[in-house]
């Protein structure tokens, strides 16, 4: 189990480094990410053995998704009254990073493994990791390449809407949830509960979306 306690040690530093620098640049998840990839290189430790002793964490990804929830409820009256705006956003949000993530596996010439993983990077890990069995991609390329496609949303999206004027929390919270899902959600929650809020049902309508498209290219 040492490599679960390094995890979770790496995740602290994380979170001391956020607090810290109050930069965008400061994610914990990153930090923590960039930390234990640099200890299992370092050690030559096989990725078999770092997932068995992370296992309980790997156990509560799926709750932790799952109370992404809460905030919904307590505003769902606000969200009943925008659904039409939520839906079409968050829909075509996670449409066109499929859309872009395949050209980007065209255009690299990328491994078919790799390709077929990129598929379900705009879902959250745990979908990811459902979904590689039909995609026939494997389970931990997927899982990391959706990992990835969290972290670069939570940290470019942000600075990008803002650039663009786009402050209206709702707004904001789809945009990051239906790329970025479960760290852009993360990272959503930052800036206030509604923006939280938002990105949870963009992260969902994410997860249903590639769901669905991976059921259609299937059969």
């Amino acid at each position: 189990m040492i490599w679960l306690t390094v995890t979770l040690l790496a995740f602290a530093a994380g979170v001391l480094g956020q607090l810290r620098l109050r930069s965008p640049l400061a994610n914990p998840t990153l930090i923590a990410t960039l930390l234990v990839a640099a200890g299992l290189l370092a050690g030559g430790v096989p990725y078999d053995t770092y997932l068995r002793d992370v296992q309980p964490l790997t156990t509560l990804l799926a709750p932790a998704v799952v109370a992404l929830a809460v905030p919904l409820y307590r505003l769902r009256a606000l969200l009943a009254r925008q659904w039409r705006a939520l839906l079409i956003g968050g829909l075509s949000g996670t449409l066109t990073a499929v859309a872009a993530d395949a050209g980007l596996a065209q255009l690299l010439r990328v491994s078919p493994d790799a390709a077929r993983a990129l598929l379900t990077a705009p879902a959250t890990s745990p979908v990811a990791l459902q979904l590689a069995p039909f995609t026939q991609a494997p389970p931990a390329l997927a899982a990391t390449l959706a990992v990835l496609s969290g972290l670069i949303g939570a940290l470019i999206l942000p600075a990008l809407l803002t650039a663009l004027r786009v402050t209206h929390p709702l707004a904001r919270g789809i945009a990051i949830g239906a790329v970025a899902h479960g760290v852009g959600t993360a990272r959503a929650r930052e800036e206030g509960e509604h923006t939280g809020a938002a990105s949870s049902i963009g992260m969902g309508l994410a997860a249903l979306s590639v769901t669905l498209l991976v059921a259609l290219l299937a059969q």
